[in-house]
């Protein structure tokens, strides 16, 4: 009987062992795909999923409607490198110096973690694709950076067919397979298409990390033939060829991840940069500015996120939310413990998509930018400017920052413009600046957009044609003494 009582205990607690084995291997059997698509210089109104009618996005559309947009999103800087660095390691950038767009010697401090380092020691296989933007010296590189794979192009930004000045070894411009020069046939936007799809081929069988970056719709406006052909006679006929192209990449790797049955277990973010440039035909409305300055039509961005396997699809969310929400949402779908020593800005927002929490991820968000800043405090958005009178809007009563509401509500004012001083006492001064020339640009659009009034100078040429058409009348001068 003793005997028998024995037998039964250890054929329950195998029965355990196994059952807890096989939670095991189910938890990692379940552990989703990440990728981040971050798109480059997109106008907020021109996808199908923000409304907009006259550029073609069905793929992405297609995979909105599977997922969340979020109608009140922002990267943390206006401008490409900077947003790159904010999003990769969770943290304001300016926390660590990489404030503005950085030079060719410019590169992401070894101090900071990356999301691709965190997910990789979870056991995550991780690749980029496409910019990088945060550092083209040795040691600085993405493979040396937490990603096993990279495959595209150090610096800001290139062309999109194979360039005989740019595609050489050693220059940042070129094509990087890891750390090899590689040379690339067709259009660029594709190919990273055909990476991406390859590397999925090669890593389906375990969990892996896509941070993919293409530089459309990035100038320069270069698009095939046939794409070209397609928008004979559009008002934007080549943002809607370079839009095309990369609906077909999208596209592209979209269906490789159905017919592998990955898709319902993939977490997808989507987002650009930061707002549309203004020389690359797109539009930001209903918001003011462009890329570059800290109004909405800045740093507010198309944005959604997938992921059929955890939360339902369709709908908005209009919660204030931020491009360093990423990293702490990514760590937190893939169960990752997160290092003690990092200490992200980001929020995870997967409590917001699965409805377990209302309301908004962020009560706060702050930009800065050498000479402008600006801080959003739920409603209400301040921009200031050195040597400018700041100014405060009221965003549900005022999206296209019209009205400045600083002399009439000055203790909302004045409680603002204390919490970004208090945010800065925790940053350090910036490692670089744009130059005098674009510092100069820069103040003065923020100049103009604060008074509502037409921008005077968008690039050092329209600079310089302003100063010679006034003829020593005026003096502009933004760059600290």
């Amino acid at each position: 009987m003793i005997q028998q009582k024995h037998l039964s205990n250890l054929y329950l607690l195998l029965l355990i062992v196994l059952s807890c084995s096989n939670c095991q291997s189910k938890h990692r059997l379940t552990k989703p795909n990440i990728i981040i698509m971050l798109v480059d210089d997109a106008g907020y109104a021109d996808f199908g999923f923000n409304g907009c009618q006259d550029l073609e996005t069905p793929n992405i559309d297609r995979l909105a409607s599977q997922g969340v947009v979020f109608t009140d999103a922002h990267v943390s800087a206006s401008v490409c490198g900077p947003s790159r660095a904010g999003l990769i390691t969770g943290r304001y950038q300016q926390r660590f110096g990489f404030e503005c767009n950085p030079p060719s010697d410019g590169v992401l401090s070894l101090d900071e973690k990356t999301m691709a380092s965190v997910l990789k020691i979870a056991g995550y296989t991780t690749a980029a694709f496409g910019k990088w933007h945060l550092g083209a010296q040795e040691g600085y590189r993405p493979t040396e950076r937490g990603f096993d794979y990279y495959w595209g192009f150090l610096a800001g930004g290139r062309s999109y067919f194979p360039n005989p000045r740019q595609d050489v070894k050693g220059n940042i411009r070129a094509i990087t397979e890891n750390t090899q020069h590689v040379t690339f046939d067709g259009y660029l936007t594709d190919r990273l298409g055909d990476q991406a799809v390859a590397f999925i081929d090669r890593n389906k069988e375990k969990p892996f990390f896509m941070y993919w970056s293409p530089n459309a719709v990035h100038t320069p406006m270069e698009a095939m033939e046939e794409d070209l052909a397609r928008y004979r006679g559009h008002p934007r006929q080549k943002l809607a060829a370079l839009t095309w192209a990369l609906y077909r990449a999208v596209g592209h790797i979209t269906n490789k991840l159905e017919e592998d049955k990955l898709l319902d277990n993939t977490l997808i973010f989507f987002l650009s940069d930061n707002g549309g440039a203004t020389n690359n035909q797109s539009i930001n409305l209903p918001f003011k500015g462009f890329k570059g300055n800290e109004f909405e039509a800045g740093h507010r961005v198309g944005f959604f996120i997938t992921w059929p396997a955890a939360f339902p699809s369709g709908g908005t969310f209009t919660g204030l939310t931020s491009a360093l929400d990423i990293f702490a949402t990514a760590v937190d779908a893939a169960a990752v413990e997160k290092p003690e020593d990092l200490a992200l800005d980001g929020v995870s927002l997967l409590p917001f998509l699965t409805k377990e929490q209302t309301g908004s991820p962020h009560r706060a968000l702050f930009w800065r930018k050498d000479e402008m800043a600006a801080a959003r405090v739920e409603n209400h958005k301040l921009v200031r400017v050195e040597r400018l009178p700041s100014a405060l809007y009221d965003l549900d009563q005022d999206l296209g920052e019209t009205n400045n509401l600083s002399a009439t509500n000055t203790e909302l004012f004045q409680s603002i413009n204390s919490e970004i001083v208090r945010w800065e006492t925790s940053l350090m001064d910036p490692l670089w600046t744009e130059g005098a020339v674009w510092d100069t640009i820069t103040w003065m659009i923020h100049q103009d957009l604060m008074l509502n009034r037409p921008v005077r100078a968008k690039g050092p040429g329209q600079l310089k044609r302003f100063l010679e058409e006034q003829d020593g009348k005026v003096e502009v001068t933004s760059v600290k003494k």
